[in-house]
């Protein structure tokens, strides 16, 4: 890989020549062990990882983007993912390293109809979910995007019953290769890809997306169950008082 250049005043004095030259060698440090952090690990680095292994006084984002500038067009590129950053193999030379070792299996058209929903709607109840889609969501559908690790249960919808309310997770930036849930693509974006064919309703949008983590107006935390409550409720009025100051003599 080639070195970036070593620029050191002319007109400078030995004690300035020598502050430049011990300036760009911290550079070159800082970059370098960016480098190995990011090329050992196996999930994106946020920012704050990597500005702790620099040395003191580096500017952690401005190593990145000259990493991520020294590796543009090569066959491995440096991205942000999720926030985070992460060597990955350049898009048009993934096909050449594809080794598939096991079947995966695909998402059914349900669960794909129900992640895009949640994706683009949350935060979603299965209500909700139900009523875009126009049919009843299995509860397996839910499980399956929960275990792979794409959605989780943000919260519970202020509304009679509580309902759980569901969102994305950094595992589907990641997985999608997006930095931010705004990214989706929109409604023009979809209907070049073909994925929106046909006259659409007047009033037809796709929201734009959002994924903030701290809940929303209508949103309460998680929280214990209803039906939580009330066993601990009626476990408690059930146990014997073994407090010793009430005088209970076990007569």
């Amino acid at each position: 890989m080639t070195e970036p250049l070593r620029i050191v005043r002319d007109d400078a004095s030995p004690d300035d020549r020598e502050h430049d030259a011990m300036a760009i060698e911290a550079a070159m440090q800082a970059e370098r062990i960016a480098e190995a952090l990011l090329f050992a690990s196996a999930a994106p680095l946020g920012l704050d990882a990597i500005a702790a292994a620099l040395p003191y006084g580096a500017n952690a984002r401005a190593v990145l983007e000259g990493l991520r500038l020294r590796y543009a067009g090569r066959g491995v590129e440096l991205r942000q993912v999720a926030g985070k950053w992460q060597f990955a193999t350049a898009p048009d030379l993934g096909h050449l390293l594809a080794r598939e070792t096991r079947e995966q299996r695909k998402l059914s058209r349900a669960a794909l109809e129900t992640l895009a929903i949640i994706a683009y709607h949350q935060p979603a109840t299965r209500a909700e979910i139900e009523e875009i889609r126009g049919v009843a969501t299995a509860k397996g559908t839910l499980d399956l995007l929960m275990e792979a690790g794409w959605v989780r249960m943000r919260g519970r919808r202020r509304t009679p019953g509580r309902p759980v309310t569901y969102g994305t997770t950094e595992a589907f930036l990641v997985h999608f290769g997006l930095n931010a849930v705004s990214d989706l693509p929109g409604i023009e974006e979809l209907k070049g890809t073909g994925l929106i064919e046909g006259r659409l309703p007047d009033d037809f949008e796709i929201p734009l997306p959002n994924d903030d983590s701290a809940l929303q107006q209508g949103e309460d935390p998680l929280g214990p169950d209803l039906f939580d409550t009330l066993a601990e409720e009626r476990g408690a009025e059930t146990e014997p008082d073994l407090d010793p100051e009430d005088g209970d003599t076990g007569r």
